[in-house]
């Protein structure tokens, strides 16, 4: 079982048959450790680091890393054989890592993600991938280089719900006929302003410039701290509700309808501050017909924004957040944890699908990670699969800060009606600060 192979050897040798699998003495290669466990570095420890910590802590947990030194110690009182970093650059250069989790401010995102493919790791990372569309594409094609000798997995973990797939099957075996648009919206409201005055030296436990990372440099602010919706409002740091929120709601259409890259988008919302993302934004993208099924619109609402509902078949308009799918043979409506179906007439244009057509359990979203490390099976929410999808997403954001609707030619990452979209399509960072490291 414990094959001792450290892991860029097993990359060398390759795998069998495009199965991205190495098969020993009849098994599989489950992990360079003698009892078989994963190596992993957990990079960014509290909030939602300390959930996905709590997700892994049954592998071997051999580096922590946060730029906050009381969270890193909290930490390391529970996994005191891990060695402990503050800057991720260097945990990523400790020898005999697997896999690493991250769980940082969304900016440095795909920066972590895509230092760890570049040296062979396996990542889980919370969402969104990335912070700019242009980021969420060099994540996706550095997955893609190593497809099949990496697993990768973005945290959406409602994905792993039964009732997302009770609901990707029922679209997908056409319960409401021919889906020709999707409106998916979230009532939360952020906060707008400005970027945070000075307030004086950070506390010694804080290394505020590492927590800066690739972005403009801005004063210490503590009240950038304390959960994404302190930080995700402001540019730099994140990409408001559609990059938190969106990467979960959205998640359901594209997947029950094999959604891939937009032809058209065009979004609306408050003024456009130079500062922070937009108090409510309403999007909608235009996606060209496929192989299962023809040319779809997909509407986003944030900030209070919702879509009309159709009030004869629905009285929901007290939903804080929802997927409603319309077909021309009826609606679907769903949330995280219910789906309603309404149909215009009977059932008889629907058959039950057969059990072997069924989306079989999952594991769980960490295990099922973690399965895939150790024995090359998929994972659902791989990074090419999640990278497109924020690729996606954050798209309307451009459009939203260039004021008008965008052509979208995803092959050459350029709008080309738009070349004043360039500035919000990549971004620019600090001095030292490389994305592809």
């Amino acid at each position: 079982m414990g094959t001792g192979i450290p892991r860029r050897a097993f990359l060398k040798q390759g795998v069998t048959a495009g199965t991205g699998l190495l098969i020993l003495n009849s098994g599989v290669l489950r992990g360079q450790s003698p009892n078989n466990k994963l190596n992993v570095a957990v990079i960014g420890v509290a909030g939602r680091g300390g959930a996905n910590l709590g997700g892994v802590k049954g592998e071997n947990i051999v580096a922590l890393c946060d730029v906050n030194a009381n969270n890193l110690a909290n930490a390391a009182k529970q996994f005191p054989q891990a060695r402990t970093h503050k800057d991720w650059r260097k945990c990523l250069d400790q020898k005999g890592i697997d896999a690493v989790v991250c769980s940082t401010t969304d900016h440095t995102h795909a920066f972590v993600n895509v230092w760890a493919m570049n040296r062979g790791m396996h990542v889980y990372c919370e969402k969104p991938l990335a912070n700019s569309v242009h980021e969420a594409r060099v994540v996706r094609e550095t997955y893609l280089r190593s497809k099949g000798k990496l697993a990768t997995q973005m945290g959406t973990q409602i994905h792993a719900t039964d009732n997302f797939r009770r609901v990707v099957e029922l679209v997908r075996d056409k319960v409401i006929g021919t889906v020709s648009d999707v409106r998916v919206w979230c009532s939360r409201t952020p906060q707008g302003g400005e970027y945070l005055p000075a307030a004086g030296d950070p506390p010694e436990h804080v290394d505020w410039d590492l927590w800066l990372g690739p972005s403009p440099s801005h004063p210490y602010n503590p009240g950038y701290f304390g959960g994404c919706l302190a930080w995700n409002r402001f540019w730099d740091f994140g990409s408001g509700q559609i990059g938190d929120m969106g990467s979960h709601m959205m998640d359901l259409p594209y997947w029950a309808l094999d959604l891939r890259f937009p032809t058209s988008c065009k979004a609306t919302g408050t003024p456009v501050s130079t500062d922070t993302c937009p108090l409510w934004l309403e999007a909608e993208w235009e996606h060209p017909a496929n192989d299962r099924r023809g040319p779809v619109k997909v509407y986003w609402y944030d900030g209070g924004k919702k879509p009309g509902m159709p009030t004869k078949v629905f009285n929901r308009d007290e939903l804080f957040k929802g997927i409603l799918f319309k077909g021309d043979q009826g609606w679907l409506l769903a949330d995280y944890d219910y789906r309603i179906v309404m149909l215009r007439g009977d059932m008889t244009h629907y058959a039950r699908p057969q059990p072997e057509s069924l989306i079989p359990r999952s594991p769980g979203h960490h295990q099922e990670w973690i399965k895939a490390c150790k024995e090359g099976t998929p994972t659902l929410c791989n990074f090419d699969y999640s990278g497109a999808l924020i690729e996606h997403n954050l798209l309307a954001l451009a459009a939203y800060r260039v004021g008008k609707p965008l052509e979208w030619d995803a092959e050459n990452l350029k709008a080309p009606n738009c070349p004043e979209a360039d500035a919000y399509i990549r971004k620019t960072y600090r001095e030292g600060w490389v994305l592809n490291g």
